[in-house]
């Protein structure tokens, strides 16, 4: 069982950065690929960036060159750094963690079995 909890949204001018924590429990997470999607309202959720236990990474195309995905495996952590943000990064933020052990990074949602609560991100213009 793999338990998230988000951490580090606000409220942040265009331009400006955040960086997005997820922390977890279990002692196997560091043999999952987590992945971070957002919500916006009104909006399905999306894909945004993953992490495969090998480190291996892949970013959604609207965040690419913006966002960095890493992972503290001693930690259980991962982080999503946040850089020139838009406001259209505007979203609810969610972490998860993939379905089995040592599977493959997906930017499909339906992939992913454990899920945090989220976290806020508001970017104003």
């Amino acid at each position: 069982q793999v338990q998230l909890v988000e951490s580090g949204g606000g409220l942040v001018q265009a331009g400006g950065s955040l960086r997005l924590s997820c922390a977890a429990s279990g002692h196997t997470f560091s043999t999952y690929a987590v992945g971070w999607f957002r919500q916006a309202p009104g909006e399905e959720r999306t894909f945004v960036a993953a992490i495969r236990f090998t480190g291996w990474t892949n970013y959604a195309d609207s965040v690419k060159g913006r966002f960095t995905i890493s992972r503290d495996s001693a930690k259980n952590m991962v982080y999503l750094q946040m850089n020139s943000l838009k406001p259209e990064d505007t979203a609810i933020y969610y972490c998860a963690a993939r379905d089995l052990p040592y599977s493959a990074t997906s930017a499909n949602l339906r992939d992913y079995k454990y899920w945090g609560q989220g976290t806020q991100v508001t970017v104003s213009s």
